[in-house]
């Protein structure tokens, strides 16, 4: 794995969203669901015992236990909560600053807090990720401080947490969707369902609803294939290999995005899915320049097997897709058919033989990613910086070995026999830290419900038991002629629990009979809940006298027979009765409130009249006449908004010292030059002296050469005068 620091940046200010739209969501839903005489009051699981305030964290880890020594109530105390992960959430998202491991650990503290009063409204599988990846956010965030070091030699090793969190949460979404044997999922069929019968559906799903048979039996193979096979690709050493991975899980998560609300889910996901990256790949989105360097003839070798080897990969993966799945092309009708061609006792031999192996590739890629932090450690500068390093290093290693060892117990929920094989030394701090959310078993859309229509509950209001009125919720399916709502990414937690209760008897669902007994008593808060517009409440100004509710089942409406889209998106028909007629005071509505225990044994406390409740609760009567996503997306948009104009001030600023530090170098380099220039002058002249001495040493040589050769042509001459004399 390359450089880090921009996928690991990107991550922290991803989670501080996520976390703001968790906040956000949960606060303007408190008083309906919390409150006092909300749904399910939260002071219920708070038991005043004689315990000192250690021992009741040690029972049960919320701060919701200092709520009585700032004069809060419990209500009021979770508001307070939630308004401080709020803001705190939405400054770490702007400030670059704040994204530090004590934000996020104070963040974490936060959540976990309102989780463990949150009952069955907070308890989805979202939650729990939240948590697990909050925590994990405390690891790889890093601890500013004036002496720290900007490079942080260890972020691969925390960072790679992220990428076994997405694995689990991936491959055991895919494993439990076969292991539960669920016929619309092994038949391809569960598309054909899904888009109309999951919680809450976008517009898209009804179009999505409407695509042919053999496409939505393709689109399970498609998905089949990304949440168990792809995330083997995680961990290969083949970068190529991790990007597309990469893009195949965005991708899934878009679709899921455009069909269905699933509140911060996906973009968490998406989040998760940022440990593929590095820091070549973000400035190639950016467009950034990247150093080249001359490649060796081992590197070329290198790459050729890589590119041989992520060839080999692609030609397995799909010749396993169309073996597997038994895909044939039918040119004649243009389409693909597509059937699972192996068995559950196939599939669970498969996941026999794949489940330890991946816990060992798992341990070979993080060893390698401890000894590499290891090495580049040991080539830090300087002792004690290095010693510092290493310390860092250690602690950090040790931290993020105990965190995998730990979910190997959650992870192998998919095969007992794996499962049963763990040390019990893991089972053992899997127990002691399971209060914590540290770690969680995944598996979304095990089961494919409403195969023989959708279920709703639709709940009817009367005052004289002739005429009923239909109370209709904001988001979930109920008037036929309404289009599905876009939420993402708010929770209308009430309205997912209505989903899920109209999947069984109300005794299944306790809250239920809450519920109708807080709308006859008209609580204003409960039916915000409801319809935040109240003035779209039927009886908004008297409460009704009785209350019933019936069960129906809802399909999509179907195309007309000219192509023309119908005036209704639902049709429906009615089941059966899903709770009696009841009024205030009737027995069988007191019943269900006691046996339940959701009676109310003692009055609440009166609100106080200091500053802080009266702040609270001005604040949230502001807050909460916006509807939710508006209100969700607004603060994004303001924080995203400062974000941005922090970013371009910084590169002004940049820009402006910019000149400064080129003239600067201009300088030295003229300096420098200059100094080369007189240096190469010197030895010019130095050169031209030695050649004009070597001129003048040749010139009197070349004088001394003639006068001796004169003095030879004399002697000569006088030779000669002297023979003729003689003769």
């Amino acid at each position: 794995m390359g450089e880090i620091r921009l996928p690991r940046h990107m991550f922290l200010w991803c989670l501080s969203a996520i976390y703001m739209f968790a906040f956000a969501s949960v606060y303007v839903q408190i008083p309906g669901l919390y409150g006092n005489e909300g749904v399910l009051p939260a002071r219920w699981q708070l038991r005043v015992s004689g315990k000192s305030v250690v021992e009741q964290l040690k029972d049960f880890p919320t701060l919701l236990w200092f709520g009585p020594r700032l004069g809060l109530d419990t209500q009021q105390c979770m508001e307070l909560l939630s308004l401080t992960g709020t803001l705190l959430s939405l400054m770490t998202l702007a400030l670059p600053v704040l994204r530090d491991c004590r934000v996020f650990l104070v963040l974490w503290i936060l959540y976990l807090s309102l989780y463990q009063v949150g009952q069955v409204f907070l308890y989805f599988q979202w939650d729990n990720l939240l948590l697990e990846t909050g925590f994990l956010a405390i690891l790889i965030a890093p601890m500013k401080m004036p002496w720290s070091s900007k490079v942080r030699l260890h972020d691969n090793v925390t960072f790679w947490l992220v990428r076994w969190l997405l694995f689990r949460l991936m491959f055991a979404s895919g494993v439990v969707k076969l292991t539960s044997r669920c016929p619309t999922w092994w038949g391809l069929t569960a598309l054909t369902y899904h888009y109309e019968t999951q919680c809450i559906p976008t517009p898209l799903a009804w179009f999505a609803h409407q695509l042919p048979v053999w496409f939505q039996k393709l689109s399970v193979v498609g998905t089949f294939v990304i949440e168990i096979a792809v995330p083997f690709m995680f961990f290969s050493p083949i970068r190529r290999h991790r990007l597309i991975a990469f893009y195949l899980q965005v991708l899934l998560q878009v679709f899921i995005v455009l069909s269905g609300n699933y509140n911060f889910f996906n973009i968490l996901t998406i989040t998760l899915c940022l440990s593929l990256l590095d820091d070549q790949h973000v400035n190639f989105w950016l467009r950034r320049p990247t150093p080249k360097t001359e490649s060796t003839l081992f590197q070329t070798l290198f790459s050729g097997l890589a590119l041989m080897l992520e060839i080999g990969t692609y030609a397995v993966l799909g010749y396993w897709t169309v073996k597997y799945f038994d895909l044939q092309v039918d040119w004649e009708k243009k389409s693909v058919s597509s059937k699972t061609a192996f068995t559950y006792f196939e599939f669970n031999g498969f996941l026999k033989t794949v489940t330890v192996p991946s816990i060992w590739i798992g341990v070979l890629s993080l060893t390698w990613e401890i000894i590499s932090s290891m090495f580049k450690c040991a080539c830090v500068r300087g002792v004690l910086w290095r010693l510092w390093s290493t310390i860092q290093w250690a602690v950090m290693a040790a931290a993020t070995v105990s965190m995998f060892a730990i979910s190997l117990v959650p992870y192998t929920y998919i095969e007992y026999d794996a499962h049963s094989n763990l040390w019990p030394g893991i089972r053992t701090a899997f127990e002691v830290t399971d209060r914590y959310q540290l770690v969680n078993s995944y598996g979304l859309f095990r089961r494919m419900t409403g195969v023989g229509g959708r279920p709703e509950v639709v709940i009817e209001g009367s005052m004289d038991r002739n005429t009923w009125t239909e109370i209709e919720f904001m988001y979930k399916p109920g008037n036929m002629s309404a289009a599905p709502p876009v939420v993402t990414p708010h929770q209308p937690r009430l309205d997912w629990q209505m989903w899920f209760a109209a999947l069984g008897p109300h005794t299944q669902s306790p809250w239920f009979s809450s519920l109708l007994h807080r709308l006859l008593q008209g609580k204003r808060d409960v039916i915000r809940l409801i319809q935040t517009d109240e003035s779209q409440y039927p009886f908004s100004k008297q409460p009704p006298a009785y209350l019933r509710a019936h069960r129906y089942k809802y399909w999509f409406s179907e195309p007309k027979e000219d192509g023309s889209y119908p005036q209704r998106w639902w049709r429906r028909v009615y089941v059966e009765e899903f709770y009696p007629m009841v009024h205030l005071g009737d027995s069988y509505l007191e019943q269900m409130l006691v046996q339940h225990g959701l009676k109310d044994k003692a009055p609440p406390r009166r609100s106080s009249k200091a500053w802080l409740p009266q702040l609270l609760r001005r604040v949230g009567e502001r807050a909460r006449e916006i509807p939710a996503p508006l209100l969700l997306w607004t603060l994004f948009s303001s924080a995203a908004t400062v974000c941005l104009l922090n970013s371009l001030l910084s590169r002004a600023h940049h820009q402006q010292h910019e000149p400064l530090q080129n003239k600067h170098a201009d300088k030295q380099r003229a300096e420098r030059t200059d100094s080369k220039v007189t240096e190469e002058e010197k030895k010019h002249e130095e050169q031209k002296e030695e050649d004009e001495k070597e001129q003048e040493e040749n010139a009197t040589s070349e004088e001394e050469q003639e006068e001796e050769i004169e003095e030879e042509e004399n002697t000569e001459d006088m030779e000669e005068d002297s023979l003729r004399k003689r003769k």
